[in-house]
């Protein structure tokens, strides 16, 4: 399989090799060894989701063959190049992590009762539920696999970083409790749902690849930053997108009652009051005519410009994270991704 240039298929580099933000991120080294890694990925990653029996086969390459921009396995791999990116447990990493991250997805389109995923039909809605979560099951489990053979270390941050996927779960699907701060209830759903495995991305990056440990704390804070940006930048696309930017229809979020940072913001006390957008987000939006109407009063709404400053801070935290590294490529495409999540909004 071709794996297609890795810095166009994060939109972060135009026809001439440039970032769109005009920062240079296709350096020719780099952009082979994370071309050959991805090509790697993909081809290990299809492997570990085959069984003996042909059904399970069937459903674990579903997602995976619904694409994705691999990118947890892109920071494994950029993480690397501060050490040894030739170090035999990259690859497996990067793929042990995407099979956590597929093995979510299938979890998350069950408890959402989700119709799609990556433009193709869910697991839940093609077979059903218990298809579904088994099959999330089954990736958990090669996951695991693979990264017994990195060492205990590994195998100890892969599984403390599913049991905080699963604490952030367990709080989004529970709530703020009374007296907290919704917003920063949210923040800190997203850091332990989307921030986590994308700082662990970093962090076995690095570690795997003999960097010292300044520097695989610097990569695991930078992935962390990074992964709560993207997450903040979806929330901005979902309200404020025309197109399918995002990967999913405009609106989805709202359609489905989840509450995201903007709306949030939009409901806070101390926002400027729209009572009617208010009504909108208090009832169902699955009608077409009110979810056009909740998504243009969200868009006029001061709540979009305090969601987009929340997103910039965690973007430049990010950036600012990666000071003490050396001045490599890998830095450049890493600084070049913080300023894209933001860039992608606009």
């Amino acid at each position: 399989m071709t794996t297609p240039g890795w810095a166009a298929a994060l939109g972060l580099a135009g026809p001439a090799g440039r970032a769109r933000t005009g920062i240079e991120v296709r350096d020719r080294d780099l952009d082979v060894a994370v071309r050959a890694g991805l090509e790697s990925v993909e081809s290990m990653l299809r492997d570990a989701v085959k069984s003996d029996y042909p059904f399970v086969t069937e459903t674990s390459r579903h997602l995976v063959d619904a694409g994705g921009k691999r990118f947890r396995p892109l920071l494994v791999l950029l993480a690397s190049q501060f050490a040894d990116a030739g170090a035999p447990g990259i690859v497996p990493a990067a793929v042990a992590i995407e099979l956590t991250h597929l093995s979510t997805l299938y979890h998350d389109d069950v408890m959402d009762e989700a119709v799609m995923r990556r433009g193709a039909q869910s697991a839940n809605s093609r077979w059903d539920n218990t298809v579904a979560i088994l099959t999330g099951d089954f990736l958990f489990a090669r996951a695991s696999e693979i990264t017994a053979d990195l060492g205990t270390e590994a195998t100890r941050i892969l599984a403390r970083t599913i049991a905080v996927l699963c604490e952030g779960q367990i709080r989004e699907t529970v709530g703020p409790l009374e007296g907290q701060d919704p917003i920063q209830h949210y923040l800190r759903v997203v850091a332990e749902k989307t921030g986590s495995l994308i700082a662990t991305s970093g962090h076995l990056g690095a570690l795997l690849s003999g960097a010292d440990a300044a520097t695989v704390e610097t990569l695991t804070r930078y992935g962390e930053r990074i992964g709560v940006a993207f997450q903040l930048s979806d929330d901005l696309l979902d309200v404020a997108s025309e197109t399918v930017q995002s990967g999913k229809t405009p609106g989805t979020d709202l359609r489905e009652g989840v509450r995201t940072m903007p709306v949030l913001y939009a409901l806070d006390p101390a926002a400027a009051p729209d009572p009617r957008l208010a009504e909108l987000l208090a009832g169902s939006l699955t009608d077409d005519a009110a979810l056009t109407e909740a998504l243009s009063r969200l868009r006029g709404h001061p709540a979009m410009a305090l969601a987009a400053e929340t997103l910039s801070t965690w973007a430049e935290d990010a950036r600012s994270a990666l000071a003490p590294l050396p001045d490599i490529p890998a830095k450049a495409a890493l600084a070049a991704l913080s300023d894209f999540v933001v860039a992608r909004t606009g």
